[in-house]
């Protein structure tokens, strides 16, 4: 009988495992999963792109978390088209060409792994254009390649990057991410840190769908005025600045600025946000020993807010120590850090002995309504009765983040504080200017048209259009707002018009610019709008007319082109073409289909000579041309749709013998599918964009209280008033 192996036996007799090479792809994916580990990693590499690509401007948009949608914009200098083949490829990179760069390396980027791997997880679109360019290029990838050959697409200055369905193919990884708020936070945190360090940057980040955006810092001088527009008042109140810097011979040299929170500012996590050579970084023996510090200095105050920028030579830092690029190793880090450590604690000690305390003085009043209506004062209650509450009939409920019954509708603002009054118009004034920088002009004539309208603003709609809420459109022109208890009917048309007007006499000379995917001939154009005029289009005689007219006015559009692009960024070549048209509202393009019109409308309408008279009439071109306007093609929601019909005669008998004819009607599917896009789209932007611009921006003239552009239909007393009566 044979002995049986033990398993001990059986283990050793087993033969090693065979060393096979991985395929490439899955190389790749694991890579990817270790350079993209959560949706912040992927907005981190992005961001850190549009930054190396000297960006002035960056918008950020995310969709669950980060999961659906991660879209950055900037403004830089793009990608050329020759270079999108192997763009996401992993270890392709502009910032290097070979090692020894590493040590001398100005750029947030450098291994070329970080858009390669988005393509191994998720996927990716690229939409760029370079400067000269007269169209940009759009272009998918996956798995480090091209899906498809890069499309000419128009496209603004800059490139936009879109990653979607991020970790689609890694399904635990998915899993555990799936709280999205936690995830936008980062982001949204990520952002804000950059945006504190990179003032000379404008950033902003919003959720996909969202008007508001969560974080939104323009270019500005002072690094303070950039905390405190990110993070608030609160914190940037309470800062100090400090500095520290070391020039030794042993070769421990750095320079360090920053701010630090005193004793006033208390909070429950400490806020470390650390910058070494421009690249934003985490060092947890630097934040231990500063938590030290305030722990021993100022207990009451042991988690602070902190901003530091530490600059060293090059050669000093090691970057390429982490696959996030989150942590770097630095020459001689114990000595900076305890040289930062004493001389934080040094600015606290001398600081502990001023700390200030604020009194606030509360005084009640009867009724929220005293202090902000202009209703009859409430008489107040014999002693022993409850206060009255509000009337229902007088209740507002247009805005659910703002219900009534908030602590500060019980407070009464002081009385005679000019002062304090004039400084918040001055903040208020600042505060629009930042969300507008381009919001003044230096020649006198535009400033006097500014004043006018300014002048001539209706105080009562301003109120109006600044606190109302939109309900939705009524019909194709008027839409339905609510203020306070009141419904009324607004002009879209009217109301877009002017803020457009407006706006190009804020943003004159500082246009961004739309591009056009192919120039488009004065010519033709401007004969296309007088054909459309023409009542009598079989007429020779005047279709020989309509062209001498379409040449005198090209001739005198090219005549005035470089005062057209200097001032209001539209550029007309010398061979007569148009290719180039002014932003006037982020995240609205005009219909195209009215360009005929507004050209017309600069050549007849616009009196050149007088320079206020015509930057008003260009203004004003420009206005019409981009208000919200109805699409040229009927809507096809109701009777709209007969326009789409399609008529066919059959007949199964021989008609001739007497026999029937049937008329079938057809949809034109395709041209029903553009008119629901166009409407779509036009009511997507009248709330999401038209609104929220009219609120900042728009200052309503008198005029638009007696023309119709706002007719009250309802008012929430009149209504509770008939109800009772039934």
């Amino acid at each position: 009988m044979e002995e049986e192996e033990s398993p001990a036996t059986a283990i050793a007799l087993r033969e090693p495992p065979k060393i096979q090479r991985l395929e490439e792809s899955v190389v790749n994916r694991i890579a990817a999963g270790e350079v993209i580990q959560r949706p912040v990693s992927a907005v981190k590499e992005l961001v850190e792109n549009s930054l190396d690509a000297d960006s002035t401007s960056i918008n950020v948009v995310v969709k669950d978390g980060g999961l659906k949608l991660i879209q950055v914009s900037d403004d830089g200098h793009g990608i050329r088209c020759e270079d999108l083949p192997i763009l996401c490829e992993r270890h392709t990179t502009s910032k290097l060409t070979n090692y020894e760069d590493l040590f001398s390396l100005s750029s947030m980027g450098f291994r070329g792994e970080a858009l390669a791997s988005m393509t191994y997880v998720a996927h990716v679109t690229v939409t760029t254009i370079t400067k000269g360019q007269i169209h940009g290029y759009r272009v998918s990838y996956r798995d480090g390649v091209m899906e498809n050959e890069p499309k000419a697409c128009a496209a603004v200055k800059g490139t936009q990057i879109m990653v979607e369905n991020l970790f689609y193919n890694m399904i635990a990884r998915r899993k555990t991410l799936q709280n999205s708020a936690d995830d936008y936070g980062k982001i949204v945190d990520l952002l804000s840190r950059m945006a504190i360090h990179h003032n000379k940057v404008s950033f902003s980040c919003r959720k996909h769908g969202a008007v508001k955006a969560d974080v939104h810092s323009v270019v500005s001088s002072s690094r303070l005025d950039s905390i405190r527009s990110v993070y608030g008042v609160s914190v940037a109140k309470n800062l100090m600045k400090v500095e520290a810097s070391s020039c030794e011979s042993s070769g421990c040299n750095f320079d360090m600025d920053g701010f630090i929170s005193n004793s006033n500012y208390v909070a429950k996590k400490i806020i470390l946000v650390l910058f070494i050579n421009d690249r934003l970084v985490e060092c947890s023996a630097l934040k231990r020993a500063i938590e030290i510090v305030y722990a021993a200095t100022l207990p009451k105050a042991s988690k602070p807010f902190v901003y530091m920028s530490i600059n060293l030579p090059r050669d000093h830092v090691d970057i390429n120590i982490h696959p996030t690029k989150k942590e770097v190793s630095l020459l001689n880090q114990e000595i900076i850090i305890e040289m930062i450590q004493s001389e934080v604690e040094l600015k606290l000690r001398n600081a502990n002995d001023t700390r200030t305390f604020q009194e606030q003085k509360v005084e009640y009043i009867q009724s929220t309504l005293t202090s902000l209506r202009s209703d009859p004062p409430v008489s107040p209650p014999p002693s022993g009765q409850k206060t009255q509450k509000v009337p229902v009939h007088k209740m507002v409920r247009t805005d659910s983040s703002d219900p009534a019954g908030r602590l500060h509708a019980f407070l009464q603002p002081k009385p005679n504080l000019p002062d304090k009054v004039s400084n918040l118009s001055v903040v208020r004034s600042s505060v629009r200017q930042r969300r507008n920088p381009k919001e003044t002009a230096d020649l006198s004539s535009v400033q006097e048209l500014i004043a006018g309208v300014d002048s001539c603003c209706h105080p009562g709609l301003l109120e109006t259009v600044r606190n109302c809420t939109y309900v939705g459109m009524a019909d194709d022109v008027f839409a339905l707002v609510q203020y306070n208890t009141h419904l009324y009917l607004a002009n879209v048309v009217n109301l877009s018009k002017e803020l457009m007007y407006q706006q190009t006499l804020r943003r004159f000379a500082h246009f961004n610019a739309i591009q056009l995917s192919d120039p488009a001939p004065l010519s033709e154009l401007i004969l296309l709008a007088l054909k459309e005029e023409d009542l009598d289009p079989g007429n020779d005689q005047k279709d020989d007319l309509k062209e001498r007219i379409a040449e005198m006015n090209t001739e005198l559009l090219k005549e005035k082109a470089e005062m057209l692009e200097e001032y209001f960024s539209v550029y007309i070549d010398s061979n007569g073409n148009l290719s180039r048209l002014p932003v006037i509202l982020d995240q609205y393009t005009p219909d195209m289909d009215r360009v005929p019109e507004f050209l017309l409308c600069l050549g007849n309408d616009v009196e050149w000579e007088d320079e206020k008279t015509c930057f008003q009439g260009v203004s004003a071109a420009i206005g019409n041309f981009y208000a919200m306007h109805p699409p040229l093609l009927p809507n096809p929601s109701g009777d709209g749709i007969r326009f789409y019909t399609k008529k066919n005669e059959s007949s199964q008998e021989n008609p001739d013998l007497g026999g029937n004819v049937e008329v079938e009607e057809n949809l034109d599917q395709d041209l029903v599918s553009d008119a629901e896009n166009a409407w779509a789209q036009r009511e997507w932007s009248i709330q999401h964009v038209l609104f929220p611009s009219m609120r900042l921006f728009l200052k309503p003239p008198a005029s638009m209280a007696s023309n119709g552009t706002f007719v009250k239909v309802a008012s929430l007393e009149k209504l509770y008033k008939i109800f009772e009566r039934c």
